[in-house]
């Protein structure tokens, strides 16, 4: 099953909520105790992606130190994470986050952190196969792994959410998770169940894809896409590539599901339509008389 241009479109800005209590099926339904609830209101009215998470294996932790939180800045060349403890929702300015800026009452995080979603309120799979694959990864990254709740595209479960960046990983084994994160630290993405980068939209994570298949480029700032159209279902792009230029062409296409309605009949996936190297402009000077 591709996985590819899957990553979740509207995930740019993200607030991550410690809370080792019962998840809810959706966090923004109000059942979670009051304060959590609020932060999660006041998220998603300013467009940031609100996620619970908590330690792999671990369940409880003091309620009297106040609510650890992780912002995340997910949008373009310098991403940044940052940390905080805040007593409660007027302790956070998630305003500042929308405006790129490090709120107050948190401090810039050096080193990336790994989401493996869990929430098995939302799909079963999350958490049976999610599990074992968070536990296992924080044996190696200790301190930087966290289960999460839902993050989009249960069909691809185990999924793997690197931040900063926002880059997803779908249909994860324990090997082929701690390959990505070593990948990620090192500053690089491995198009093996790569399922693309939160916050660009679908067509044009493909087009990504597709440069980074056809060219080798690993780097994460090694591909952007300079320019882009639609004409209908078609998206034509422009995609530097190191100092080369692709125009490259995709278009929907339907996947038929191996386990037909077990998970879905149909995924809608894109092609590659064409992939051409674009020749450099080279303007004539003309001869001073």
């Amino acid at each position: 099953m591709p996985t590819f241009a899957s990553a979740t479109v509207g995930a740019r800005l993200w607030l991550l909520i410690e809370h080792s209590g019962p998840w809810p099926s959706h966090i923004d339904d109000g059942t979670l105790p009051e304060k959590i609830s609020e932060l999660v209101r006041r998220a998603l009215d300013r467009g940031i992606r609100p996620q619970l998470i908590r330690r792999p294996g671990r369940r409880t932790r003091p309620q009297d130190q106040g609510i650890r939180v992780l912002l995340g800045y997910a949008i373009g060349d310098k991403p940044w994470l940052a940390r905080g403890v805040v007593a409660g929702p007027d302790d956070l300015d998630l305003d500042a986050l929308v405006a790129g800026v490090v709120p107050e009452s948190c401090i810039l995080e050096d080193e990336p952190v790994f989401l493996v979603c869990t929430h098995a309120k939302r799909n079963a799979c999350c958490a049976r196969i999610g599990l074992p694959l968070a536990r296992g990864l924080a044996d190696f990254l200790p301190d930087r792994v966290w289960e999460t709740s839902h993050v989009g595209g249960d069909r691809y479960a185990a999924n793997l959410v690197c931040l900063p960046h926002g880059i997803f990983y779908g249909s994860m084994s324990q090997a082929a998770a701690l390959a990505a994160a070593n990948a990620y630290r090192s500053g690089e993405v491995i198009l093996d169940r790569f399922r693309g980068r939160a916050g660009i939209p679908e067509p044009l994570q493909a087009v990504e894809h597709f440069a980074r298949a056809h060219t080798g480029e690993c780097r994460l700032g090694g591909v952007a896409v300079e320019s882009a159209r639609s004409d209908g279902d078609v998206t034509e792009a422009i995609v530097r590539v190191g100092d080369v230029r692709f125009q490259v062409v995709v278009e929907p296409s339907v996947f038929q599901t191996p386990c037909g309605t077990a998970c879905a009949e149909t995924i809608t996936t894109y092609r590659l339509v064409s992939l051409d190297r674009l020749t450099p402009v080279r303007y004539a000077t003309p001869a001073l008389t």
